[in-house]
C-alpha cells in the first residue's frame, strides 16, 4: 500500500501510554515504506538520558519542552511515521503540528487493557504511584478529546495482538483514501 499523492508522507500516531503506539507503528511502518520514530525514544537519544531521569532533573515542564522541540522536528520530516508520547497532544503547539503536518490515527483502549500493558513498566513516571488504574482513568478522561481533536483516524485497539490492530489501522486508512 502507498500514501495518495494528495497526502505528505507522513504519519502519526496518538494516544494512551500503554496502547501499543510502538510495536503497531513499527507495523504499520513496514505496510506503508515509511521509517519509523518512537518520538520519546528520540528525546532520549538527543538529550542522552532517559525519560524518568528527565523527569526528575527538569520536571514534567522541562520534558514537555523537549518533546515539543523534537516533535517540531519530526513533523517536519517526509517519510516517517511518528508514535508520539501519550502527553505530546497536552501542548496547544504540538497538536497544530500533528493536525497541520500529516496523517493522525489515534489508537484507543479500555482503561484496563492499558493498565495491563503497562502493569510492570517502571519507566513511566506519571505511573509510579500506588493506582495505576486511576492515573490511566484521569489521563484517559483528560486527553482523550485532544486525542480526538488532532485525529483524522480513530482505531479502538483489541486486546487479540498487534498485528490485527496494526491491519485494523490499514483498514481505516484505505477506508479513509489516505493509502490505496
Amino acid at each position: 500500500m502507498q500514501f495518495v499523492n494528495l497526502h505528505p508522507r507522513r504519519l502519526f500516531l496518538v494516544g494512551p501510554m500503554g496502547v501499543g503506539k510502538t510495536t503497531i507503528g513499527k507495523i504499520v511502518a513496514r505496510e506503508l515504506d515509511l521509517e519509523f520514530v518512537d518520538c520519546d525514544q528520540e528525546i532520549e537519544r538527543r538529550c542522552g538520558a532517559d525519560i524518568p531521569w528527565i523527569f526528575d532533573v527538569e520536571g514534567e515542564d522541562g520534558f514537555r519542552n523537549r518533546e515539543t522541540s523534537v516533535l517540531d522536528d519530526l513533523t517536519s520530516q517526509d517519510g516517517l511515521l511518528v508514535a508520539t508520547g501519550g502527553g505530546a497532544v497536552l501542548k496547544s503547539e504540538n497538536r497544530v503540528f500533528l493536525r497541520d503536518r500529516g496523517i493522525v490515527v489515534y489508537l484507543d483502549s479500555d482503561v484496563d487493557l492499558l493498565v495491563k500493558r503497562t502493569a510492570k513498566d517502571k519507566k513511566r513516571p506519571l505511573l509510579q504511584n500506588s493506582d495505576p488504574k486511576e492515573v490511566l482513568t484521569r489521563i484517559k478522561a483528560e486527553r482523550g478529546p485532544l486525542y480526538a481533536e488532532v485525529s483524522d483516524v480513530h482505531v479502538v485497539v483489541p486486546d487479540d495482538g498487534s498485528r490485527k490492530a496494526a491491519s485494523l489501522v490499514m483498514e481505516k486508512l484505505q477506508k479513509e483514501g489516505f493509502v490505496e
